[in-house]
């Protein structure tokens, strides 16, 4: 025995059996592929993906063609919806008759489609969800929106092919005379790609269609204007417009839809949240289930019961509140929750030339127009043909009614038809009667003869041949003629409008107009502003609220009346816990509805509300500001500019912005109006100014000054027009002062301009000291020193009402009051006036701005320490005077922000000093 294993070398080779094959060999890999291929894209182009021409898929093409052959229009009765069904499957689509039965009822649902094309009679399924009846049961015919679908399609407008086994032929496409693919949508799934079209309004995609029509270079931008977003047949309300927006400008998005809802109050002290409208595509039974699910995980809170009361009139969801529930607040929770919002995603693909294609809005209405260009011009050009060829045929009967005698003695002696129609065709016939219809005809196939003579065609003779001698005989000359003269009229507008580009959109314009003018209807879905948050804005309470942002970065907004008025020259209350290092920065009071825009040092913008920034008492730390803008690490808040104002007015407003290095650069507010979350560059530091740092911002007006500030107590106010309108964000701007060595910009203010001369100045300011009761040692102006002038009642009284009262505080916690008329105004750039006497000022200058005896400031100290005063209680001085001490410091403690806050209606408390 042979102990040697067996091995490659030594098997003996076993023959292999190979099947004989003429063709080439193809590996299983490249079968594979090639089969997938073709399988892909008979998906794509023959199943899931609609024409964006007409808007419909296959299936239902071959529906709407089926019951069009057969009769079945809106004009005639019902018939089973077996009967259709029946006829597509077995001539176009060779598929499941579930298949083509669940299409042609979402064509006839309401509530799927925004315009049905089909009118179903019967169960045709229910926005709960449930199955429509058995195809024997139901009856369907074409809806009257389909005639303009399907109009003219006799009339070779458009392309035809064979169908599966070659024995038909079916329209690639039907003439659709209005947008179709955007009124009714459309949603698909495909091999490798889907698309998800959202119904639109009739009545708007008509009009955007128009206005294209009128203005062919309309951007999607214009179109938008026509139709801001989706239109679903649920109704509903859409949150925002950014979703359908970026849909139409990109080819993709999604839109939040949001259930219409109200509160009714259903017995006495018990409320209910009605549902009226649910959005598209949900379904209402498990909607309600859901409800009840996050009830009963207390994800939902206030829910007593839920109840559908839905009949045939509309949709009817109550919820029943419990006792002591807020609507506002469950009707939050119901939406953060349940389907009572949802996410509509956009996906604008569909087959354009054959070809699947994202398209934007303008592609579409773009491509519809040119499609419906090319229908007008086939159906024109038919039409045309038509009319020739009888215009033919009756001149040839013209001939043979002028000619009767002839004509029938020629046939009378001929052996057979062929024989007789030989001779009448032979023959050159008299014409000149005819003479003037052949020319308007216009038909370059057949002519007269130079002699006058006109010879018959096989179509005329034919057309001789066919009528009985009795009817031949009949016709009479006028009969013929008067045919002729309409069609003639026919013929030359049908080549005005093949020769016209003008004539045609003017067609395609009658045609949508009077679609729109049958069908439209008012929008069903409500499009509303929102933020783009999940949190309700409706359900934050109106408050006025001071914003504190101090050096370590923490933020928080507080409640005003939480802060007391004291009186000048007390220690404060406790305003805020931070560490020794930590003092506060920024002070200021918005409402929580306000639009903040917060500028930083490194020149970044950044948007957010107030009722965003997280909520804290006096001595609450607040919140790093890192957690809630993306701030990088060493940079801080420069100023941050509440704006009361729509965004919609931000053109008309302007913002100048200040570094600590003295220049100034003016900008449209409108510039900042799209700030995205990760900000938006204000102004941009490099090169020699990559060290400089923004200092502020502030709105202003052609008729406002500008007025900065230095630590070293110089002040310039100079007109804000000495700015120019920068359309640039990157420039650090102009000089706006100049600085000496180590001196810094540390305030910037808007002040109203007033025009007065130099002595005017002087003499108001004398009149004003002594309303004020200022003392001489008090100091006073080197311009009022100077002054004997003097000025009328009316013009002190002009200027007094033109005044701003400037505020000036330093570190040391002294301040004042000053007049604006005490500040020159002078050219920019250059090193301004004295704001306060230097050996008076116990301090760097920390801030000035403008004030009203009504309002009151809020300081905070490198400590943390706070404390409201009222401005009526701050002496007033001359500019160049020193100040009187409104907040005592203690030692090592400085002021380091000043805050104004405006004039309350509210009672509030004044007291002393409080430790």
């Amino acid at each position: 025995m042979n102990d040697t294993p067996e091995t490659p070398e030594n098997e003996e080779e076993t023959p292999v059996a190979r099947m004989e094959h003429d063709g080439p060999l193809i590996t299983i890999e490249e079968e594979m592929r090639n089969s997938y291929l073709d399988y892909a894209m008979s998906v794509i182009v023959s199943r899931a993906i609609p024409d964006l021409r007409d808007g419909l898929k296959p299936v239902h093409r071959r529906i709407l063609y089926a019951m069009h052959e057969t009769g079945n229009t809106h004009d005639k009765s019902y018939r089973k919806s077996a009967r259709p069904v029946g006829d597509v499957m077995g001539k176009y689509h060779p598929h499941g008759d579930s298949a083509i039965y669940d299409a042609l009822v979402r064509m006839a649902q309401d509530f799927s489609m925004s315009l049905p094309l089909l009118d179903g009679q019967g169960n045709f399924g229910s926005m709960d969800g449930d199955n429509p009846a058995a195809m024997r049961y139901t009856e369907v015919r074409m809806d009257k929106p389909a005639a303009f679908v399907l109009a003219d399609i006799e009339k070779d407008t458009v392309d035809f092919q064979d169908n599966y086994d070659g024995k038909d032929r079916e329209p690639t496409v039907l003439p659709s005379r209005f947008p179709n693919m955007l009124v009714n949508g459309a949603g698909g799934i495909a091999v490798g790609m889907a698309t998800n079209i959202p119904p639109h309004n009739l009545g708007e995609v008509c009009e955007a269609t128009l206005a294209l029509i009128e203005n062919p270079d309309l951007s999607s931008e214009e179109l938008i204007e026509y139709i801001p977003g989706p239109d679903f047949p649920t109704g509903g309300i859409m949150l925002g417009r950014s979703g359908a927006r970026k849909a139409y400008l990109e080819g993709r998005g999604s839109v939040i839809v949001r259930a219409k809802t109200r509160v009714e109050e259903i017995r006495k002290d018990r409320y209910a949240i009605v549902i009226d409208e649910i959005p598209y595509q949900v379904n209402k039974a498990a909607m309600i289930e859901k409800i009840a699910e996050q009830v009963r995980e207390k994800k939902v809170e206030g829910v007593a019961h839920v109840q559908d009361e839905s009949d045939r009139n509309g949709v009817r969801v109550v919820v029943e509140l419990k006792r002591d529930a807020t609507a506002e607040v469950v009707l939050n929770q119901l939406f953060r929750f349940t389907p009572m919002q949802t996410y509509f995603g956009c996906n604008m693909l569909a087959l354009n030339g054959g070809r699947p294609e994202q398209l934007t809005l303008r592609a579409f209405l773009t491509s519809f127009v040119d499609f419906r260009e090319e229908v007008v011009a086939r159906r024109t050009a038919y039409e045309l043909r038509k009319a020739r060829e009888r215009s033919h045929i009756l001149c040839g009967l013209a001939v043979a009614v002028s000619n009767v005698d002839e004509i029938v003695a020629t046939i009378r002696a001929s052996a057979d038809a062929a024989e007789a129609r030989a001779k009448l065709m032979e023959r050159r016939w008299p014409a000149s009667d005819i003479a003037g219809y052949i020319q308007l005809i216009d038909d370059p196939t057949h002519k007269m003869n130079d002699d006058g003579t006109y010879n018959l065609s096989e179509t005329q003779t034919r057309a001789i041949l066919e009528l009985r001698l009795q009817r031949l005989t009949q016709i009479g000359v006028k009969e013929v003629t008067d045919e002729l003269e309409e069609l003639a009229g026919k013929i030359k507008e049908y080549l005005e409008i093949l020769s016209s580009r003008e004539r045609i959109m003017g067609i395609i314009t009658d045609e949508l107009t009077e679609v729109k003018d049958k069908f439209a209807v008012p929008r069903r879905t409500e499009i509303v502003d929102w933020s783009g948050d999940m949190d309700d804005e409706d359900l934050i309470e109106r408050e006025d609220m001071v914003v504190t942002v101090t050096s370590g970065g923490y933020i928080k907004r507080t409640a005003l009346a939480d802060f007391r008025a004291q009186k000048r020259g007390g220690k404060g209350i406790s305003g805020m816990q931070t560490k020794e290092e930590d003092v506060v920065t920024t002070l200021f009071v918005a409402n929580t509805h306000t639009q903040l825009l917060f500028f930083t040092t490194d020149g970044m913008v950044y948007k957010l509300k107030t009722w965003r920034l997280p909520l804290g008492g006096r001595t609450a730390k607040g919140k790093a500001i890192v957690n809630i803008l993306p701030i990088p690490t060493g940079v801080s808040i420069a100023a941050i500019m509440p704006v009361d104002r729509d965004e919609k007015e931000w053109d008309d407003l302007q913002v100048v912005f200040c570094t600590d290095h003295g220049t100034v650069r003016r900008n449209k507010l409108s510039d900042f109006t799209n700030v995205k979350s990760n900000g938006k560059i204000a102004m941009k530091f490099e090169g020699d100014s990559a060290d400089w740092k923004m200092i502020n911002a502030r709105i202003a007006s052609n008729d406002d000054d500008v007025m900065l500030v230095t630590n070293s107590g110089r002040a310039i106010r100079f007109p804000a027009t000495d700015v120019r309108v920068f359309n640039s964000r990157a420039s650090t701007g102009v000089r706006g002062v100049k600085l000496g060595d180590g001196d810094k910009v540390v305030s910037m203010s808007i002040i109203r301009h007033f025009d007065a001369t130099t002595d005017e100045r002087a003499a108001y300011l004398k009149m004003r000291r002594a309303v004020a009761g200022a003392t001489d040692d008090e100091g006073a102006s080197d311009e009022e020193a100077s002054a004997d002038a003097s000025i009328s009642q009316e013009r002190y009284a002009e200027m007094s009402a033109a005044e701003n009262l400037i505020l000036t505080i330093t570190s040391g916690g002294a301040g004042k009051l000053s007049s604006s008329h005490d500040y020159p105004v002078r050219g920019r750039g250059g090193m301004g006036v004295a704001a306060m006497d230097k050996a008076m000022r116990g301090g760097d200058l920390v801030a000035s701005f403008p004030v009203e005896l009504g309002d009151q400031i809020m300081l905070a100290t490198s400590k943390g320490q706070s404390i409201r005063v009222p401005v009526d209680g701050i002496s007033f001085r001359s500019r160049s005077a020193g100040g009187v001490k409104v907040f005592n410091t203690g030692k090592g403690e400085e002021v380091v922000s000043v805050a104004w806050i405006a004039e309350q209606n509210e009672d509030e408390e004044e007291g002393g000093a409080e430790e």
